[in-house]
C-alpha cells in the first residue's frame, strides 16, 4: 500500500470519527449502524453487554464515554493492576481508560491517545464528569505514539488497530513504549481468511473495521517481527456472533471475527525490532 493510499485512509477514518465523536453516533461496521446513523445510549449499552462488559463496567463510566465502538473487552484479559501506567490506543470516548483508571487506583496511569481531536475534546470533556484524576487523553497517531519509550506496564486497544493501514509501526511503536515484561492486551476485528481486493479497497469497509483486518496468521507475524513473545490470538466467536447479529446482511460472520490479542514484550533488555 503506497503512503498516499494510507494518507487517503487515515483521513478518511479521522473524518468518519470525528462526525461519531461530534454526533455520538456508533458507526463501527462490525457492531452497528449504517454510517453516519446516530445510536441511543441503550443501543451503546447493549452492544457493549454483547461483546463482553459487565453493567457494573457499564455504569462506572460516564455517559457518552461508550460509543458503541468496541468488538470484545480488552479489560477482561488486560490483569490491571493497582500502580501501573496503561497506554490505549484509539481511545475514543474514553470508555477503556475510565475502566483502567479504576483497576490501577490513584497511584496508578491511564494514557489515552487519538488521532481525531473531537475524540480527544470529547474524552476531556467525559473525564471532567470523573473522579479519575489518573488519566488524560494526548492527540497523537497509533504510528506515532506521543509517548516516551518504555513507559507503560501495559497497552490495550479496542477495535482500532483493524483500521490502521500499518500495523508493523503500530506494533514495533507498541513494542517501545512497553516496559520490558509489559503486555499487550488487545480486542480487534481479524479477518477469517484473505479477504477480496474489492473488499480491500472499499473506504466504507475500511472505516467499518472490516477491510483493513488482518488475518490471525499476519497479525502474529507482525507481532514475531516487532519482538513479542507470548503470542495468542484466541478469536471470541461469542462477541463475533453479537457483532455478525448487529450488522445483519454484511456477510461480517463469514469474513470477519472479534479476537483478543495477547503478547509480551521479553522481560530481558534487547529481543528484535520491526
Amino acid at each position: 500500500m503506497t503512503p498516499d493510499n494510507q494518507d487517503e485512509i487515515r483521513g478518511e477514518v479521522r473524518a468518519h470519527y470525528g462526525q461519531v465523536a461530534r454526533t455520538g453516533g456508533s458507526c463501527c461496521g462490525p457492531t452497528c449502524c449504517a454510517p453516519g446513523t446516530p445510536a441511543t445510549t441503550g443501543d451503546a449499552s447493549e452492544a457493549a453487554r454483547r461483546i463482553g462488559y459487565s453493567s457494573d463496567e457499564l455504569s462506572a463510566v460516564p455517559e457518552g464515554a461508550n460509543l458503541g465502538l468496541g468488538c470484545g473487552n480488552p479489560q477482561a484479559i488486560a490483569a490491571l493492576r493497582p500502580g501501573v501506567t496503561v497506554v490505549d490506543l484509539g481511545s475514543g470516548g474514553g470508555f477503556d481508560c475510565f475502566l483502567a483508571a479504576r483497576q490501577v487506583g490513584p497511584q496508578g496511569r491511564v494514557i489515552g491517545v487519538d488521532m481525531t481531536p473531537d475524540m480527544i475534546t470529547r474524552a476531556r470533556q467525559n473525564a471532567a464528569q470523573t473522579p479519575h484524576r489518573n488519566v488524560e487523553f494526548r492527540l497523537g497517531e497509533i504510528e506515532h505514539l506521543p509517548v516516551a519509550d518504555q513507559t507503560a506496564d501495559a497497552i490495550m486497544s479496542n477495535c482500532v488497530i483493524n483500521l490502521s493501514p500499518d500495523k508493523a509501526t503500530v506494533f514495533s511503536e507498541a513494542f517501545r513504549v512497553l516496559r520490558p515484561g509489559g503486555r499487550l492486551a488487545i480486542s480487534d476485528v481479524v479477518a477469517r481468511g484473505p479477504l477480496p481486493e474489492n473488499i480491500r479497497k472499499d473506504l466504507a469497509l475500511y472505516t467499518g473495521c472490516v477491510a483493513g483486518a488482518a488475518t490471525i496468521a499476519e497479525t502474529e507475524q507482525l507481532l514475531r517481527e516487532a519482538g513479542f513473545v507470548d503470542i495468542r490470538v484466541t478469536v471470541d466467536e461469542a462477541a463475533s456472533a453479537a457483532m455478525a447479529e448487529m450488522a445483519p446482511g454484511q456477510g461480517l460472520a463469514a469474513m470477519a471475527a472479534s479476537a483478543s490479542i495477547e503478547a509480551r514484550r521479553p522481560a530481558a533488555a534487547g529481543g528484535a525490532r520491526a
